[in-house]
């Protein structure tokens, strides 16, 4: 029987819903999957791109750790695609590769005074408050004011990390250093701005229910944003979901503030236009023109501009992939140009025989983490018809990669590893009645995971 050596690289779950397909899939081959991920630790950005308040949607671990925990797919960890392992070294040991390395960078936004001290990526901040090893330990929470720039559920996460009473994070997985600067942020406004309408925003309707269960924060909404026009009134009526939200924000429109010590502002209609500094070179003010809708759905500006003063901006525009050594890359999409996830060459004319891209760098950052599972159907089913182009390793026998992981001093983790590491992060919070305490330096996850920590 013919089989079939395959490398993933990227052990979120674009990576492992493709695995898992594959060795479902009625099939005439034998398939030998190896999982490979930058991070010691599995799971991509359910680990470290999700609030740690957001337990439900941290649930998606639980079915992904059931397909790792059956055996049938090694892992190995803390490898660099492009440092330890090469896309030669891959066609040496393996018939074809799948990317699924995800989105993980902040999306540009090209306006006047963005690279400020006091601007900052969403993204950048959600790895940070969820212990991502490669990222700095300390963050600048020291701004009264803040503004949020995007109407997505990442805006959203960001707004309300910044609200929400630290103390109220603790019984969640949230590091002890991101605990400890988060209580101390004198943080009293927060403002979330979107270009359009309430009626167009991305948030889910349970992440905005959330926000509005904040203890100590008064939501703030704007009766100016709420002069709907009719394709606003038509998406509120026929839709679900926007009927929910509207209906959320309206109820939030009568509450009394005052009371609280934190603010949450929603200011709809805000199209950015430039951060200004003040004396000290720093973030001062927020500039953005007011918007309409143009009657197509979209919205124009108004020739209106007004100012906040804040110290401190995020955007949370979008994710955006990033380029892997020696694999055809988007610039401007910031994706791996593909045709159904059978990746192109240069020039996007000719398929790449045996590479295929699924999840984010295959479409972009869109869609929840359940369009993953159709989305790795498809390049699974490419994968599995062109067994004819496969590459011809010349050792595709599964001691070789570990051979040639350790020949290069490559200190990988295994799945045995990840169970050490998490068993380790679970007792860590045991004693403090928390889900688990993250370990956040790379070495020591490492340590940990390779049974080399001492203990």
């Amino acid at each position: 029987m013919t089989k079939l050596r395959l490398a993933i690289v990227g052990a979120g779950p674009a990576g492992i819903y493709a695995a898992d397909i594959l060795l479902k899939n009625e099939r005439a081959f034998d398939v030998s999957i190896d999982l490979f991920d930058h991070l010691p630790a599995p799971y991509g950005l359910v680990r470290y791109g999700v609030a740690p308040d957001h337990p439900r949607i941290k649930g998606i671990i639980t079915a992904l750790r059931e397909v790792l925990d059956r055996g049938d797919i090694r892992i190995f960890g803390n490898v660099r695609f492009g440092v330890d392992l090469t896309l030669d070294d891959l066609k040496q040991h393996y018939n074809a590769v799948i990317f699924s390395t995800g989105a993980v960078r902040d999306a540009s936004l090209d306006i006047p005074g963005i690279d400020l001290p006091g601007s900052y990526g969403g993204a950048d901040f959600v790895s940070w408050y969820d212990g991502h090893p490669d990222y700095p330990r300390e963050w600048p929470l020291d701004a009264q004011s803040v503004a949020v720039l995007g109407n997505g559920n990442v805006a959203l996460d960001v707004a309300r990390m910044l609200a929400k009473p630290a103390d109220d994070l603790l019984p969640t997985e949230i590091p002890d250093n991101v605990y400890q600067a988060l209580k101390a942020s004198p943080v009293t406004d927060v403002h979330v701005f979107g270009r359009r309408g309430p009626a167009q925003v991305k948030f889910s309707p349970l992440e905005l229910r959330e926000v509005g269960e904040l203890r100590d924060v008064d939501m703030i909404v704007y009766d100016e944003d709420f002069d709907y026009d009719e394709a606003s009134k038509a998406a509120i009526a026929s839709n679900k979901q926007v009927m929910v939200i509207d209906k959320v924000l309206n109820q939030w429109r009568e509450r009394e503030v005052g009371q609280a010590s934190r603010r949450l502002h929603l200011h709809f209609y805000a199209s950015p236009v430039e951060l200004v500094a003040g004396p000290d070179g720093r973030l001062a003010s927020f500039r953005y023109e007011r918007t309409e809708p143009d009657g197509a759905g979209g919205v124009r500006g108004t020739g209106e501009f007004r100012s906040v003063e804040v110290q401190a901006l995020y955007r949370a525009v979008g994710y955006f992939g990033s380029p892997l050594d020696g694999v055809p890359f988007d610039e401007k999409r910031g994706v791996i140009p593909n045709h159904e996830g059978q990746v192109y060459a240069e020039g996007d004319t000719e398929i790449l025989p045996g590479v295929y891209a699924t999840g984010w760098i295959k479409r972009g950052p869109v869609g929840l983490i359940g369009h993953t599972k159709s989305d790795a159907m498809e390049t699974i089913s490419h994968l599995v018809n062109d067994q004819a182009s496969w590459w011809s390793p010349a050792d595709p026998s599964e001691q070789s990669i570990v051979e040639l992981l350790q020949s290069r001093g490559v200190e990988y983790t295994d799945l045995d590893g990840w169970h050490a590491l998490d068993e380790h992060e679970i007792a860590l919070g045991e004693p403090q009645g928390r889900a688990r305490i993250k370990v956040v330096p790379r070495d020591e996850m490492v340590q940990i995971a390779r049974g080399q920590n001492g203990s």
